[in-house]
């Protein structure tokens, strides 16, 4: 009987740590004095390997619950291997006046996870470099703690 059990339980365990999605990298940097300078443009770097799997990008952000807007502006530059740099400007949602801030949060502090690349993207051999800057009007920008980049294997 103990070993039908164990059996189970392993079972179990394997199913439930093989369903979701596969991290691949995620890098922030945190902001000492809680604000985001418009000077202050945290770079991260990962090299792809992989290139039979497509791969969904993430801006990775966390604020406590004095931020003083809905959104925030991002300008995201993307260095490519062996290609050149491209920026785009990306408004992400914070809240709204429904539901409140969207994100994750515990107490007074909300983390949000707001994915920049529309549909699953195929990504080249070599090494990528984003470079985020909040393009927001306040400089500083208060109350943000920390903000960075996610990348995701796609399971399909």
């Amino acid at each position: 009987m103990r070993v039908k059990y164990a059996v189970g339980l392993l079972l179990f365990a394997v199913l439930l740590f093989s369903c979701g999605s596969v991290d691949f990298y995620e890098q922030s940097k945190r902001f000492p004095k809680h604000e985001w300078e418009a000077s202050e443009k945290p770079a991260f770097s990962f090299t792809i390997a992989d290139t039979t799997v497509s791969y969904h990008i993430y801006v990775v952000l966390r604020h406590t619950d004095a931020y003083r807007y809905n959104n925030i502006w991002l300008d995201i530059a993307t260095q490519a291997p062996a290609d050149t740099v491209r920026n785009q400007l990306v408004d992400v949602t914070l809240a709204d006046n429904a539901k409140g801030w969207l994100g994750t949060g515990m107490d007074d502090i909300f983390d949000h996870r707001a994915r920049i690349t529309r549909a699953p993207v195929k990504l080249k051999a070599g090494t990528y470099t984003f470079t985020l800057s909040q393009a927001m009007r306040e400089d500083p920008l208060a109350y943000v703690l920390s903000a960075g980049i996610r990348v995701e294997k796609v399971r399909l």
